[in-house]
């Protein structure tokens, strides 16, 4: 028995000395993006493509941002899985075929379901989305190979996003952030917009981790009581496996495209 004893207190000695899942956390700065093609057998004619999370090409939720030249058009197609997508830079159009151009803007938010045949256009100098998907691999069909799987497509203008404050949200603490809900429900996997004012100093807090993109906006970023800092640009990104505090200082006003796994909270 006292063998057996021995054994279980160290056992749980080394679970407690393994690494906290809130030490896990990343961020990655504009300039250290990694980028390649959204779809390489188009050669020079693809898009340019960039994973900031995840893994586009195996059966996995995956987070990337893809950029387009002045003057892209797509040719109608479908992919085989639902996406959502956030403009970060230009002006992008996502619809059908044969719908008149909505051209969104920085800031604008809009889903695509599997299966819809569509165009995919831009029409900004440079153009930049951030495009997130809950499986993959993420694939070009040809529209021929359409279907339909019971989703209908989302388009938000930023200009026609709901804003609420501290005085809309209890567990909102800081009174200068403003929070638009965009999918999903809070206690679970849900999606939102968060607008820091300039001069912000405070902090993300997660407990079950999130995973969050800048739309616009500079800003300094801190993982909890870390001495690095890091600069956040549109297109930057940080997140947490768990518990752990992301600490803000902007610059300007910045917009985060947030990810989460539950709630979180802004102090």
């Amino acid at each position: 028995m006292k063998k057996f004893a021995l054994t279980a207190v160290a056992l749980a000695v080394s679970l407690f000395a393994l690494p906290s899942v809130a030490d896990s956390h990343k961020v990655i700065a504009t300039d250290s993006i990694q980028w390649g093609l959204l779809n390489p057998l188009r050669g020079d004619a693809s898009p340019k493509a960039a994973d900031l999370w995840g893994d586009r090409t195996k059966n996995m939720a995956t987070g990337m941002l893809v950029k387009f030249e002045k003057g892209f058009s797509s040719p109608p197609h479908i992919h085989n899985i639902s996406y959502r997508g956030v403009v970060i830079e230009g002006q992008m159009h996502n619809d059908d075929p044969g719908a008149e151009k909505m051209w969104l803007s920085t800031g604008s938010f809009w889903t695509q379901p599997a299966g819809e045949t569509h165009i995919t256009a831009a029409k900004g100098q440079s153009n930049l989305i951030y495009l997130e998907i809950d499986s993959g691999p993420y694939l070009v069909q040809p529209a021929e190979k359409a279907f339909d799987n019971g989703e209908r497509p989302i388009n938000i203008d930023e200009r026609n996003l709901v804003w609420l404050d501290a005085n809309d949200i209890s567990w909102l603490d800081n009174g200068n952030a403003q929070v638009a809900y965009l999918w999903g429900r809070t206690e679970a996997a849900n999606g939102s917009f968060v607008k820091l004012p300039a001069g912000f100093n405070g902090a993300i807090e997660s407990h079950r981790g999130l995973k969050a993109v800048v739309v616009s906006g500079d800003a300094t970023y801190q993982w909890n009581s870390e001495k690095s800092k890091t600069a956040l640009s549109p297109s930057s990104f940080f997140s947490s496996n768990g518990n752990g505090k992301h600490r803000i200082k902007t610059d300007s006003q910045t917009v985060l495209y947030i990810n989460s796994n539950g709630r979180y909270r802004i102090e």
